[in-house]
């Protein structure tokens, strides 16, 4: 049977501080700019999570999108959601939130809650130009 890959996009508002307290501030200063504002920034992300299998011979669905919306809703996006990744999100303490490391956390959490279905791949827009897009590997 043909395997299809099917994505749900979801948002959410997070702050964070691109910053390892490993380097000095003039070091975090010259590597991360702007992203390394003391007094932290945000962005409106815009998350898309994608299932890859089989369409189901009764229903001809990969996986009902809506339950996909519910899952990262409650499993991801109600914890991150106009919270600070820096401090409010446990998942993320002790990792400096680039978006690249919060890519890789968002699919530690979902990869499981999404089970039976086959997640394979994430991709966190984080600015309308600018997105970083993982497949577990």
């Amino acid at each position: 049977m043909p395997q299809v890959t099917v994505t749900r996009r979801l948002t959410f508002n997070a702050a964070h501080r691109v910053h390892n307290p490993a380097l000095s501030d003039a070091e975090n200063t010259r590597l991360f700019g702007k992203c390394n504002n003391p007094n932290w920034h945000g962005h409106n992300y815009s998350l898309e999570v994608s299932i890859t299998g089989d369409p189901d011979p009764v229903t001809g669905y990969v996986i009902d999108l809506g339950e996909v919306k519910r899952i990262v809703e409650r499993e991801y996006v109600s914890i991150v959601d106009h919270k600070n990744f820096n401090l409010d999100v446990p998942f993320m303490q002790g990792t400096n939130p680039t978006t690249e490391n919060i890519i890789i956390a968002c699919w530690r959490v979902l990869e499981p809650a999404l089970r039976p279905g086959r997640l394979t791949r994430l991709r966190i827009w984080e600015t309308e130009n600018n997105y970083v897009e993982y497949e577990g590997r």
